[in-house]
């Protein structure tokens, strides 16, 4: 397959899935990034829009940086890594995988919420991969329910994603019905005015999808403000704001791939399309082809 056989980045995957390609997409554009694919799966998506497997693991505690870099020691093809992790005892096989699959559709909901950019094929780039991989229809789905989520609890997810989070006033003292959650006391550590929800997922090893929906949360329990006047770019966003509604009971974190029936995904896929003709960088530059 070529890449200017698919009009845009799901339409690509599909396409890939039935030919059962192994390789890497790189992706152009901003956040950009490179799709790990093996036989027709998605098995690892690194952006710098989203924590990687390796961020959550390190950054979270999980694993050591010593335990982590004799790992590598051992097994030098990121292909292989997880294995060896689990072999040695660093974690196990099963959170391993949600670990892994999580960090997918994490960064695929990331690559989302920018303008789109071109991709390139390439042959296969070494990434600790989820085994077997996610099928690229249900990575679509879940993105795109995701999206549908969000806009309706706070508006455009692109829009929250630029914001810069302050504590409400009281915040640090305020208790609602009870004890604070660990992961929203830590989610108001990170907030500073500063920080967009990309930097406290980067500061705290969790999904940047998950943060984003415990900020929302948070603004409904009046612990933070999201002003969506002020955002990342330093200019004011003009998309408007959607109708405040009670805040969903969904219980999807960063480790959840489940799609909800409440919320139907809609048809467009929110991933990447390919501008024809257009520039890309020197960086993503690869052989074209499949």
């Amino acid at each position: 397959m070529t890449a200017p056989a698919a009009r845009n980045v799901p339409a690509l995957l599909m396409g890939l899935r039935e030919e059962g390609f192994s390789g890497t997409v790189r992706l152009s554009g901003s956040p950009g990034g490179a799709i790990h694919v093996r036989n027709g799966l998605v098995g690892a998506i690194d952006t710098p829009g989203a924590p990687t497997v390796t961020s959550t693991l390190l950054t979270s505690g999980r694993i050591g940086d010593e335990a982590w870099l004799a790992a590598c020691a051992v097994e030098s093809d990121a292909d292989r890594l997880g294995g060896q992790l689990v072999s040695a005892g660093l974690i196990g096989a099963a959170e391993l995988e949600v670990v892994c699959t999580a960090a997918v559709f994490d960064a695929a909901f990331a690559l989302g919420l920018r303008a789109p950019g071109g991709w390139e094929l390439s042959d296969r780039e070494p990434a600790l991969v989820a085994r077997p991989g996610v099928e690229p229809r249900q990575l679509t789905e879940e993105t795109s329910r995701r999206m549908t989520l969000l806009s309706r609890l706070w508006g455009p997810p692109g829009g929250l994603a630029r914001v810069r989070p302050v504590a409400a006033a009281g915040a640090g003292t305020r208790r609602p019905e009870g004890a604070l959650a660990r992961r929203h006391q830590d989610v108001l550590d990170h907030v500073n005015g500063r920080r967009t929800p990309r930097d406290i997922a980067f500061a705290l090893g969790r999904g940047l999808y998950a943060v984003m929906l415990d900020l929302v949360r948070m603004e409904a329990l009046g612990l933070v403000q999201l002003d969506s006047s002020t955002t990342s770019d330093g200019r004011p966003s003009t998309a408007p704001r959607a109708p405040r509604r009670e805040t969903s009971t969904e219980t999807s974190t960063e480790t959840s791939t489940e799609t909800s029936t409440e919320t139907p995904a809609p048809k467009a896929a929110p991933l990447p399309k390919r501008r024809p003709g257009g520039a890309i960088p020197p960086q993503d530059a690869g052989q074209k082809g499949g």
